[in-house]
């Protein structure tokens, strides 16, 4: 058995619920079929399995290091970085979802989601190198010029340049509006409206390395107004290509442009991936003309950088989703694996007080079965859900193509991001945790893989803003948007598979329906209650407690969704029923022990609780 991942769940979740070959009958998709879908799967375990898992603990234990270089310091890593990214890269992977024009496979992007999960269980670290550089491409694909994308996508998508994002500073943080780095107006090139930057940038994955020919930063800075000032809040802001090495009007590899390594953040996980700070135009490096800053192309239009950003923000949210998922997912499949192995105590009853009775297996303890089942329910509901949003966006890209409306599919896409980022940064996190448990004392120590997927995954919950700010994101702008669109949508799809499962003729998946139900009606009523307040203070004062039951309620309905498959695979005698049987347990599992969870949760927040907001500093 894989301890990555599962591949009869992702093809069940593929292929029997999401129904993903259909694709195929899209134009975009037609040379595809599930035969290319499951080679691109089995390119992408191999390389996972043969070379990011067998280095995933040695780039953990001897993390980036400062060394001298040309241009100033550098980073040195492990060289099974680098050989893994290669292999990688020569696979074609990195223009997996791309268009051929651009040297890509046209993959779906669940395909390509669900093939790169792969990786981020394999071994996060190295991972997050392709995922931003990826990220990157996609942005500048949809805001950059031609010469941009011709100079610095193309490269990016071949695996010559790596790419990251550069929005935090040090002061800042993920308060946005705080930045500020400076963009001097500096003319123009082919490349567009050139400007120079100064600047710090704080929190830089993939900030520095040798992994590639050129480093593309996508940096947020202001432009300073008439009066020298920069102007004040997010509308100042705008979206510039900062690249490590300035690139010659032949596509040659210019001189080192103004951009130093100021220092390496050492975190608790992610140890394999580099955590920079950056400094821009600080003139420790070049000086073009003799003048200091460093050489950037604005990204669109000025002081619309933001608008820009949320594109590579709002992947990169899903992409963490999907990689909490990932190393949840790995870390139940370790802890099973050991449960089914690991002899300890012996059975509750008579039996068990006999010292001859034979120990049992850690699975066959009640507890412990509770403790998988728990994983079990958060890792395949994480991975339905994200997997469900990457569908999404292949549907919106199928009917925009053929001239439809995908309004609706957009809405759902965006009610859904900030659940499909937070809700597994939490859940699959805490299987995370549950793993060690089911190890108990080996769990923690390090000569076991599931104390470092615990380290790992407990910087999802930051990552691409924290739940407070996802919290706020859903509350305060997705439920509400379009009077409520959105909202309704969701609902509507909700109440559809409630309607399914009712008219099942199951008596187990009806009664999850009722209860489905019943909690979708109370967070639409506790909503309203919410934004009745009077108050915005009142109303968004207990966000992340919203984004927690709304989560529930979602991850509700996909289980439900995955049930009514399960049945009637069942149904109709299967081979494989165990499987199923599975399936069904840990569905039922969530509608028992998590769902109910939130009910005092919505209590609390119909009662517009003023705990947090009348508590004073000086009472701490």
């Amino acid at each position: 058995m894989s301890l990555i991942l599962s591949r009869r769940d992702l093809n069940f979740l593929l292929y029997e619920w999401l129904d993903v070959a259909a694709l195929a009958r899209v134009p975009r998709y037609a040379d595809h079929s599930r035969e290319t879908f499951d080679a691109a799967l089995d390119t992408c375990e191999r390389i996972a399995t043969e070379l990011f898992a067998p280095h995933n603990k040695a780039s953990d234990q001897n993390e980036p290091a400062l060394v001298p270089g040309p241009d100033g310091e550098t980073v040195r890593m492990i060289p099974e970085v680098g050989a893994a990214l290669r292999a990688f890269c020569e696979a074609g992977l990195m223009a997996a979802g791309q268009d051929y024009d651009y040297g890509g496979m046209q993959l779906p992007v669940v395909v390509e989601k669900a093939a790169f999960a792969y990786f981020k269980a394999a071994n996060v670290g190295t991972s997050s190198y392709p995922f931003l550089t990826i990220g990157n491409a996609n942005l500048l694909l949809a805001h950059g010029t031609p010469a941009q994308i011709d100079t610095f996508v193309r490269p990016e998508l071949e695996g010559r340049y790596f790419g990251t994002m550069c929005l935090s500073e040090p002061q800042a943080g993920s308060s946005l509006s705080d930045i500020v780095t400076r963009a001097e107006p500096d003319g123009d090139s082919p490349l567009g409206a050139r400007y120079r930057l100064r600047g710090n940038k704080m929190w830089i994955s993939a900030g520095e390395h040798e992994l590639s020919e050129n480093i593309v930063h996508l940096v947020l800075a202001k432009i300073p107004g008439p009066d020298g000032k920069l102007i004040p809040g997010v509308k100042g802001i705008s979206l510039f290509i900062v690249p490590k090495y300035l690139v010659n009007e032949d596509g040659t590899r210019g001189e080192h442009n103004d951009v130093a390594l100021a220092g390496l953040n050492h975190k608790m996980g992610y140890r394999g991936t580099t955590n920079c700070l950056l400094n821009f135009g600080e003139g420790t490096t070049y000086r073009p003309e003799g003048r200091g800053g460093a050489i950037g192309y604005l990204v669109g239009e000025p002081h619309k950088g933001l608008a820009c950003m949320f594109h590579m923000m709002n992947e990169a949210r899903i992409g963490v989703g999907l990689g909490a998922v990932a190393l949840g997912y790995t870390g139940y499949l370790h802890a099973l694996d050991y449960a089914r192995v690991r002899p300890q105590g012996r059975p509750v009853g008579a039996g068990g007080k006999d010292p001859s009775t034979p120990q049992v297996r850690l699975v066959e303890h009640a507890d412990v079965r509770r403790m998988l089942l728990a994983q079990k329910s958060y890792v395949e509901g994480g991975l339905a859900l994200n997997l469900y949003c990457a569908k999404l966006v292949d549907e919106e890209r199928a009917a925009k193509a053929e001239g439809e409306d995908a309004t609706s599919l957009s809405l759902l896409l965006d009610i859904l991001t900030p659940i499909a980022k937070s809700w597994p940064s939490q859940w699959c996190l805490e299987a995370n945790s549950l793993a060690i448990q089911v190890h108990g004392g080996y769990g923690y120590t390090r000569e076991y893989n599931v104390e470092q997927f615990y380290r790992d995954n407990r910087l999802n919950p930051i990552h691409e803003g924290t739940h407070g700010i996802q919290g706020l994101d859903l509350l305060g702008r997705k439920v509400v948007m379009r009077d409520g669109a959105a909202f309704r949508l969701l609902g509507e799809r909700v109440r559809a598979t409630v309607q399914r499962a009712v008219g099942s003729g199951d008596a187990t998946l009806a009664e999850q329906a009722r209860a489905l139900g019943a909690a979708a009606q109370r967070l639409a009523s506790v909503t309203t209650t919410l934004w009745s307040a009077g108050s915005p203070e009142v109303t968004l004062a207990n966000a992340s407690i919203y984004l927690e039951a709304f989560g529930h309620v979602v991850v509700a309905w996909i289980w439900l969704e995955q049930a009514l498959v399960a049945h009637a695979a069942l149904s109709s005698g299967v081979a494989d029923a165990d499987f199923y049987r599975g399936k069904l347990a840990a569905a039922a599992y969530f509608y028992r022990f998590e769902l109910p969870k939130t009910a005092p949760q919505l209590d609390l927040l119909a009662s517009l609780d003023r705990t947090t907001l009348d508590m004073q500093d000086a009472w701490f």
